[in-house]
């Protein structure tokens, strides 16, 4: 059976990760067999998500009339019911639904109404509680079909701490990523000196590893040190795969969906108030603000070094008539050149326009000239893929170390 939960934490607490691994040993307890644990990331524009906007999906074996009432029980037990914005789901199925729910649902926007039609074709078990969005996810979950995975550690608290401020090495986070890297990825964020794996959120999770494998992020794993963890789970997951990225044409973007679209440079960038960076592509006619915004940190410097006519591939999300980049292709540069009036050969100073298109005329001796100076200007610029360091990476962002498919 395929066991669905979502929508059971808020900002102030609780994680559903958590409370699968606690549903994982309950089931375990009552002799079922637990055969994975999936992590789900969806569309990560969701307006109501409270962080990640994650699912997880439990494959078991047993009896699933007994693991609906101990899961719906477990989230009677942990989910944060006083937050107006949680509204878990829990579903339970022996019939997997169609995959292309959990495509929809991590590239678009799906309804409860949506979801609950196909539970009932499917037959499923399900409860919603208040009002039963977590159902939406729930139900992606157990539709889920990775063509590409990655794993994630997610070791928890003990209860007793959720809150306090967490005790994790900050010096074994790096001596990991050090050891690991680029088979485990986002521990930290060794140009800016950030640790990016440690939570600052009051909710159960102590630190978390992601990689290319259970065996990668184990390793990792193995080298942190800590406050004591209650407990820990190896989660398969979506994380790091591009799965919410949509190709498309600069003219059919759709606000709140996530594209990889590809436009010639048609401005030089500008540093807006607070340090973003603006700049637009065109395809033809139709064109796209791009925006690199203060917390992609030094990604920004490559995004200024763009001139009009670089043809380039942006990927990120569309909101609010930009696209906010989480990695940018340089396909190709343009010539960079510099436009001068001609230097007069006889009194070595510059000319003046003569009028337009009448080319320039030295005001000193009455020398003309009717081609200008050109300069070539060398670039540093290479191309190829570049992305946002990991502190401000999405959790569905495939990192470069894992090599972005052509």
């Amino acid at each position: 059976m395929l066991i669905g939960i979502d929508d059971t934490d808020s900002p102030q607490g609780m994680c559903t990760t958590y409370l699968g691994a606690v549903l994982a040993r309950r089931l375990i307890h009552e002799h079922m067999q637990v055969r994975e644990s999936r992590l789900v990331r969806l569309n990560p524009n969701v307006t109501f998500k409270t962080r990640g906007n994650a699912a997880i999906m439990l494959t078991a074996e047993g009896e699933p009339d007994r693991a609906f009432t101990i899961a719906c029980d477990l989230v009677e037990e942990l989910a944060d019911f006083s937050c107006e914005n949680t509204n878990p789901g829990v579903v339970v199925t022996e019939k997997k639904p169609d995959p292309a729910f959990y495509r929809k649902a991590v590239t678009d926007f799906c309804t409860i109404e949506e979801a609950v039609a196909i539970l009932d074709t499917a037959g499923a078990r399900y409860r919603g509680w208040k009002n039963r969005r977590g159902l939406i996810g729930a139900t992606a979950a157990i539709a889920s079909e990775l063509a590409d995975q990655t794993s994630e550690i997610l070791v928890y608290r003990e209860p007793a701490r959720f809150g306090t401020p967490r005790e994790v090495d900050r010096r074994s986070l790096f001596d990991a990523e050090a050891a690991t890297f680029p088979h485990t990825w986002d521990t930290v964020d060794v140009a800016n000196d950030v640790v990016v794996c440690v939570p600052h959120t009051p909710d159960p999770v102590l630190f978390g590893i992601r990689g290319e494998s259970p065996r990668w992020v184990m390793a990792a794993r193995q080298m942190i040190q800590s406050e004591p963890p209650s407990l820990e789970q190896i989660w398969v997951t979506n994380q790091g795969t591009d799965a919410h990225l949509l190709d498309a044409a600069i003219g059919e973007l759709r606000e709140g969906l996530s594209y990889r679209v590809r436009g010639t440079v048609a401005d030089v960038p500008k540093t807006g108030t607070g340090g973003h960076v603006s700049f637009t592509i065109r395809d033809g006619d139709p064109s796209v603000r791009c925006m690199a915004y203060e917390p992609t940190k030094n990604f920004r410097q490559l995004v200024r070094q763009l001139i009009p006519g670089d043809d380039v591939i942006a990927c990120g999300s569309f909101k609010k008539g930009s696209i906010n980049l989480e990695k940018l292709k340089i396909v190709s540069l343009a010539d960079d050149r510099r436009i001068r009036p001609p230097v007069c050969t006889a009194c070595n100073k510059r000319m003046t326009s003569d009028g337009k298109d009448k080319g320039w005329k030295c005001r000193k001796c009455g020398a003309r000239a009717d081609l200008p100076d050109v300069q070539e200007i060398s670039r540093t610029l290479e191309t190829g893929w570049f992305e946002v360091p990991p502190t401000a990476r999405r959790h569905l962002a495939r990192p470069l170390c894992r090599e972005i498919p052509e």
